[in-house]
């Protein structure tokens, strides 16, 4: 999985914006096009985020992310690798990758709940 980080609150008219939106649509049609995509979402901003907490048997509900940061979670894509490598590739060409960074992180199989690539599949075939 590359998952992406943002720190540019860009408004959605702006050139920047649009030129970072066409970049992207650009990544995913090459990931399409080598076939290693499998999936991706953007997610809203920290404002639109809720942070739920239990302690002591409550429930607390806060507006916003855990912490103050410049950087946020800004969204995903799930991608089937070979190994490594070849994930470190695709996060390089990755259009975000030149501003907060790209993670890459192997996605945790557990057999007891599903396999997450099968599902994906099962999901858009639907």
């Amino acid at each position: 999985m590359v998952l992406v980080y943002d720190c540019d609150g860009s408004p959605e008219d702006s050139e920047e914006y649009v030129a970072k939106r066409d970049a992207v649509l650009d990544y995913v049609s090459m990931l399409r096009e080598r076939g290693v995509f499998r999936g991706a979402d953007p997610l809203r901003g920290p404002h639109a985020a809720t942070t739920v907490k239990v302690q002591d048997g409550e429930t607390l509900v806060r507006d916003g992310p855990f912490a103050e940061t410049r950087e946020w979670f800004a969204g995903y894509f799930l991608l089937e690798c070979h190994d490594l490598d070849e994930a470190l590739e695709y996060a390089a060409a990755c259009p975000m990758a030149a501003d907060a960074g790209v993670e890459v992180r192997p996605v945790r199989l557990v057999p007891q709940w599903y396999d997450p690539v099968d599902r994906l599949r099962e999901v858009l075939s639907e």
